[in-house]
């Protein structure tokens, strides 16, 4: 598969443009409509908002698929193995759940960044949401963000409060840095601090970076 990478850090002008225009809504019960050239409809936004997060879509978020929306989808189709047809098929649905979040997945992510790494260096912030992005791929962890990052024990900000705490600029940024694609952890689906880890467990993970105050792991 051809990922989209980030260019390290995501423009004042990328972050600008994701939160302006109309509201992406938060994910639905019911599985998303097929969607194509001409429609309109609440899934559209959800569409548009998650290819922006990853750099497809470029204009304005509306509530109608248009001519940018179809390029959009074709190009990120083409960059993911899937059938380049510029339609929001259920194949491509469940890709981009997959590699992507929607508006309310990206505030849970900068949570997370801040209740976890605040005062860690930008790429170490950036590491945290890459493990949230690396447990959603695989299938030892729950298929949703919020699912990944509420799982019972496995963030100490969640258990601690600090996941409640209001997430700042450099958060978000980083959060979408590390939907882009931008991994420094060398794939790691754990983290722990070297100086209060005491579980002989995740000191036995084969491990893949250190950054900051963290070690990373698989």
């Amino acid at each position: 598969m051809k990922k989209k990478w980030a260019t390290l850090t995501v423009s004042a002008a990328l972050f600008l443009s994701i939160f302006t225009g109309v509201s992406a809504p938060a994910a639905h019960a019911a599985a998303p409509q097929t969607l194509s050239y001409g429609e309109t409809g609440h899934d559209v936004p959800d569409l548009q908002y998650r290819l922006k997060t990853l750099g497809y879509f470029e204009t304005d978020i509306t509530d109608y698929f248009g001519p940018a929306t179809r390029f959009a989808l074709a190009k990120f189709q083409r960059d993911y193995g899937l059938v380049v047809d510029g339609i929001a098929g259920a194949n491509t649905w469940a890709m981009l759940k997959k590699v992507s979040v929607n508006r309310t997945e990206l505030d849970l992510m900068a949570r997370i960044i801040y209740g976890e790494a605040r005062g860690e260096s930008y790429e170490g912030q950036v590491a945290v949401g890459a493990v949230v992005m690396n447990r959603l791929a695989s299938s030892k962890f729950p298929n949703t963000v919020r699912g990944v990052i509420e799982q019972p024990g496995a963030f100490t900000a969640v258990s601690d409060g600090q996941y409640y705490m209001t997430p700042d600029k450099e958060a978000y940024m980083a959060a979408l840095d590390a939907v882009r694609g931008y991994d420094p952890t060398g794939g790691a689906l754990y983290y722990f601090n070297p100086n209060t880890a005491t579980s002989s467990w995740i000191w036995s993970r084969q491990q893949t970076a250190k950054i900051g105050r963290h070690i990373f792991a698989v």
